[in-house]
């Protein structure tokens, strides 16, 4: 399977980064083919200008050069896995931007479907998994990705993972607990990528 790794941070040295090389790790172990896509590295743009707003009259509409080329770049994969750290309860805007941008009408909906099998979502958040639950969150991470995104786009197999506490704030202060914790989301990272 060919898959595109979409990541969403600012730092090339950030645990996203980090957690993403995991990732690949994972996918080459079982001898997956990908390709990574470093938004910020790339310098993608996510303003929807008029170029690439969707024109409902016009499902054969001509897109600007860098979303085409990103057209191109998902019809060579099998899967895309996105990998971002939750801000606002959401995903960063750069991200936002590529798919207001490029799962655009006549590619991924409206006369066709995203030409995908399959989307996972690696969600790096810096609250616990009960304090995610408490507040109903994950669930509406999970309808607003799963559903929302996903689904409408064509792809029914779409998972989103949660890497909770990515700051160590519960473990802050010992020092083996913090090297405990942040082996355990980096070996559930590989996980991701093996078990895909």
């Amino acid at each position: 399977m060919k898959t595109l790794v979409v990541v969403a941070h600012p730092r090339t040295n950030s645990l996203t980064s980090s957690l993403t090389k995991k990732i690949v790790e994972g996918l080459a172990h079982t001898g997956h083919e990908y390709e990574i896509l470093d938004l910020y590295a790339e310098k993608f743009n996510p303003l929807l200008l008029p170029v690439d707003e969707p024109d409902f009259g016009d499902p054969d509409k001509i897109y600007s050069k860098e979303v085409q080329r990103e057209m191109e770049r998902i019809k060579k994969h099998d899967a895309i896995i996105f990998v971002f750290p939750v801000w606002w309860h959401s995903i960063p805007a750069i991200l936002k931007g590529y798919i207001d941008r490029v799962f655009n009408n006549g590619f991924a909906y409206g006369t066709n479907k995203l030409p995908i099998d399959k989307i996972r979502w690696v969600a790096l958040a810096a609250d616990s998994r009960y304090g995610f639950k408490k507040r109903g969150y994950q669930l509406m991470m999970e309808h607003h990705l799963n559903i929302g995104i996903a689904d409408y786009v064509g792809v029914p197999d779409s998972e989103i993972y949660f890497l909770y506490n990515s700051l160590g704030a519960d473990v802050i202060g010992d020092k083996d607990k913090l090297n405990t914790h942040f082996e355990q989301i980096h070996s559930a990272a590989y996980d991701i990528g093996k078990d895909f």
